[in-house]
């Protein structure tokens, strides 16, 4: 196979403290925008939920099932809410990505998730009591009912009960025994799930019946959110992949299980990144089209080349090194904060565990001289010692210490790291590696002194 001119390791831009010629910076996060569009949200909930239930009048309370009914519309409004805000997290929305990162956002979204599908659930079992107390029938016999007399309650059942098996096949020790192709697969149900509901809510809802503002106001709600998912989760993805046109030229064997994909494409002048972060690969091969999976740039582009590093640890990593030169490639991204934006202090330590070094490697090009890197690299062996001679080139311009921790994980005594780096208390330090090694060395520089806000992390899962 013949190799591309692809150089790991631009020592033009290093020793000068330049970028790479042709690439262009990420732009810097912004918080002061993230806290703007969290009162946003915030106020939101407030009007739409508050507006909704302003329409309850106080005969409608006293009446049979009036309470109960109140209680439905509140748990059913402030349910949805919350859903069309957990989506909203996942949406990709860059200037709020960039701040937040994707382990931030995948922490929100995961706490969150539970009060919708709860909320929602308690909405149909408060009106189905209400209904029956009403028609003065049991709850069971009112429940058929209402499934198969009104307009759009098959739908909202079938939306529910999508909603209720997305929650509990995500739950941990249920979501860790699914592949994450299927994973994955279910879970773009609850889009599904959110458009059944929508017809019901509108057509059906008691604050909305007859309450037009109140239906502009929640379908302004729905429209922008549905509005953002299409142009961030589809519509930018499928631009910048017509744009760039990356197709696989080289498939580079790096350590044992762990290859280099080298990829062609136009215009990569113009893809604004920061090394650390990470793009959704799409490999448009048979079998693979359909599924895209993160991978982290293991170097700066060097135009008219981009490259990852990929370790085979699942169905789809492993097929990576199958792939042929010509295939081509779609994106999304660049996400990720696990980058030199968020250093608080002028020096630095970096952890490694394993197929993490890929984001360290990249990141490490965009640190200035003056931050005296102490990296730490962690593997079983030295041969799975991935892309080390490149990260001590970088150090070593830097003026930076490359430290080895070999061994299994459950040998590695990460409190060796405070031996290694004393100072690392007054750095900020940045951890990669499997979930399970992030934690020990979070754990273990916290106890070092290192304080939270100067710990940055990603971690590497299927």
């Amino acid at each position: 196979m013949a190799s591309v001119t692809f150089d790991p390791v631009a020592s033009r831009g290093a020793k000068s403290n330049r970028r790479a010629p042709g690439s262009k910076p990420g732009p810097a996060p912004r918080p002061v925008v993230v806290q703007v569009a969290a009162i946003v949200v915030g106020l939101g909930f407030g009007v739409s939920v508050g507006l909704a239930l302003t329409a309850e009048t106080r005969s409608q309370l006293r009446a049979t099932g009036g309470v109960l009914m109140f209680l439905g519309s509140l748990t059913g409004l402030s349910g949805t809410y919350l859903a069309l805000v957990m989506v909203l997290l996942v949406s990709r929305i860059p200037w709020v990505e960039r701040v937040l990162g994707q382990d931030g956002l995948l922490r929100w979204h995961r706490a969150l998730a539970p009060w919708p599908i709860t909320l929602i659930s308690a909405h149909a079992i408060f009106l189905t009591v209400a209904y029956a107390e009403v028609a003065k029938s049991g709850v069971f016999h009112e429940l058929g009912a209402l499934v198969n007399s009104y307009p759009n309650m098959l739908t909202a059942t079938v939306g529910l009960g999508l909603m209720v098996a997305i929650g509990i096949a995500s739950i941990r020790q249920l979501r860790t025994r699914i592949r994450r192709e299927s994973w994955w697969a279910f879970h773009l149900l609850m889009y599904v799930a959110l458009a059944l509901a929508f017809a019901h809510e509108i057509a059906l809802g008691p604050s909305f019946v007859g309450h037009p503002l109140t239906r502009l106001v929640w379908s302004i709600a729905w429209g922008l959110t549905a509005g953002l998912v299409v142009a961030y989760r589809i519509g930018l993805p499928v631009v910048r992949s017509l744009r760039h046109r990356l197709r696989i030229v080289e498939i580079r064997p790096e350590a044992p299980g762990v290859v280099s994909v080298i990829l062609e494409g136009r215009h990569l002048d113009r893809l604004a990144l920061s090394g650390g972060q990470f793009f959704e690969w799409r490999f448009l091969a048979r079998d693979m089209w359909w599924q895209a999976h993160p991978f982290t740039l293991s170097a700066r582009p060097r135009p008219p080349y981009l490259r990852l590093t990929v370790k085979a640890v699942g169905d789809f990593s492993t097929a990576v090194a199958d792939l042929r030169p010509g295939t081509r490639v779609a994106i999304e991204g660049p996400y990720g904060a696990f980058t030199t934006h968020a250093r608080l202090r002028n020096k630095v330590a970096m952890i490694a565990g394993g197929i993490g070094v890929t984001a360290l490697r990249s990141l490490l090009e965009d640190l200035p001289r003056n931050t005296d890197p102490a990296v730490v690299l962690r593997a079983r062996t030295e041969d799975e010692l991935v892309l080390k001679s490149e990260v001590a080139e970088l150090v070593r311009h830097r003026k930076g210490r490359v430290y080895e921790l070999l061994g299994h994980r459950d040998e590695v005594d990460l409190a060796r790291i405070g031996e290694l780096v004393p100072d690392i208390a007054a750095r900020d330090v940045f951890i990669s590696g499997s979930e399970g090694f992030v934690e020990a060395a979070r754990a273990a520089v916290q106890q070092l002194g290192v304080a939270n806000e100067a710990i940055h992390y990603e971690v590497y899962a299927l």
